[in-house]
């Protein structure tokens, strides 16, 4: 399938912490995903409508504005999910968080493309003999890459409903009352025990990333 482009996505500037509508209970989620499997614009418009918000939120600040392209960071998004959508016959989505974890991957995956093509191609700046770096020094940048790919390893060990609960809860930032629904769970309680036990396993996995180092 390769969908038509919604016509919410027309509105991909929209600031990072713009209101999200309510998560889409499994039911309606499956059955938006095999109406937009067969080129239902409507469903697939409705779909994405419900992810977006979330997936720009989370890619905020995650591109350093060196590798940014002349597109925003709205924009990679939009691309990447667009072009995540045209797969969507491929893989197997039975609620909201579901789709989001897979679109969140593959914006993850676009930003890590043009950050690598960054380092490949480093812009070239004359700067102040005097100035001073506020960051953080080569070494701290060093331990938080090192944590950061020892989580991606480690998130990528983890099932599906596990790596779905930390991606939407610890990424994502639903609620618990939202997580129930996105992760098709009957009570925030649940949804919430849900979490708890994907971070606990998320750690150990973390740590055996640790010792592969």
């Amino acid at each position: 399938m390769t969908p038509a482009e919604p016509s919410t996505m027309a509105s991909s500037k929209q600031p990072p912490d713009d209101p999200r509508d309510d998560p889409l209970p499994a039911e309606e989620t499956v059955e938006l995903v095999v109406r937009a499997r067969k080129g239902d614009d409507e469903a697939l418009d409705r779909l994405v409508r419900r992810c977006l918000p979330a997936l720009r939120r989370w890619a905020h600040g995650r591109l350093p504005q060196s590798a940014r392209p002349a597109q925003d960071t709205a924009d990679l998004v939009q691309d990447a999910v667009m072009a995540a959508l045209k797969k969507l016959d491929s893989i197997e989505i039975t609620h909201q968080g579901a789709l989001q974890a897979y679109l969140r991957t593959s914006v993850a995956n676009r930003v890590t493309d043009l950050v690598r093509r960054r380092d490949r191609r480093p812009e070239q700046v004359e700067l102040p003999e005097a100035i001073q770096d506020p960051g953080p020094s080569p070494l701290e940048m060093v331990i938080d890459v090192d944590n950061l790919d020892r989580y991606e390893r480690a998130l990528a060990r983890l099932d599906a409903p596990d790596r779905e609960a930390i991606i939407c809860r610890v990424e994502m930032n639903y609620s618990y009352e939202e997580l129930a629904v996105v992760l098709n769970k009957p009570t925030p309680a649940a949804a919430r025990m849900a979490v708890t036990r994907a971070v606990k396993r998320l750690a150990k996995e973390m740590a055996k990333a640790a010792r592969e180092s």
